[in-house]
């Protein structure tokens, strides 16, 4: 049993690296980006939802590669690149301000939300597929539109399939909020609020 706790609290581990790396090609992006360097901009983008998705995929499928680290880290670096890839290229006039004051909106309504939670001696509540699924569609979208800042018709279809992708993925994420709602509704009417003094 005490290994399994050692395990839980390991802070070395492939999918740990990878969420530190994304949030390191960060930055890199932001200067790509400001910097007319589009191509690389995109490159980058890619690379980052690439390692987003290899680090979920090794920490289920490899063995001494999950972590409580890991479950924090890589939420909150995808709730990082929802904030500030989409505040960039509206910055960029690549996307409009309704689109990111929406996205950010609901993400500050689910951050309202934590308190109630604590207060059930929750910290959160789980990643569901549709918000896993919506944060690979608006992520795939993303560096689409960015794609398709190019000149040529190429660049027109993906565009075109870019914002295809993010309005999926906007429709996935609003409908993952209402879900996560309703399961704080859930809590909230199922769990009694926790005094100072409870453990």
């Amino acid at each position: 049993m005490g290994g399994s706790e050692n395990l839980q609290d390991r802070v070395l581990t492939i999918p740990n690296a990878l969420s530190v790396l994304r949030l390191l090609l960060l930055p890199v992006f932001l200067y790509l980006l400001f910097t007319g360097e589009t191509g690389w901009a995109v490159a980058v983008l890619i690379a980052s939802g690439f390692s987003d998705w290899a680090d979920g995929k090794i920490a289920r499928l490899v063995a001494d590669q999950s972590s409580r680290l890991g479950e924090l880290l890589d939420p909150a670096a995808d709730r990082i690149y929802m904030v500030v890839i989409p505040v960039a290229l509206a910055a960029a006039g690549m996307v409009p301000w309704w689109f990111v004051a929406v996205l950010i909106g609901r993400d500050l309504a689910l951050a309202a939300t934590l308190p109630v939670l604590r207060s059930r001696g929750l910290t959160a509540l789980p990643v569901t597929y549709v918000g896993k699924a919506a944060t690979f569609a608006l992520m795939s979208g993303l560096p689409l539109v960015l794609l398709g800042q190019f000149d040529g018709q190429w660049s027109r279809v993906i565009l075109a399939g870019g914002w295809a992708f993010l309005i999926w993925g906007m429709a996935l994420y609003l409908w993952s909020g209402a879900l996560y709602l309703i399961q704080v509704g859930m809590v909230v009417r199922q769990l009694p609020q926790r005094t100072p003094g409870d453990d």
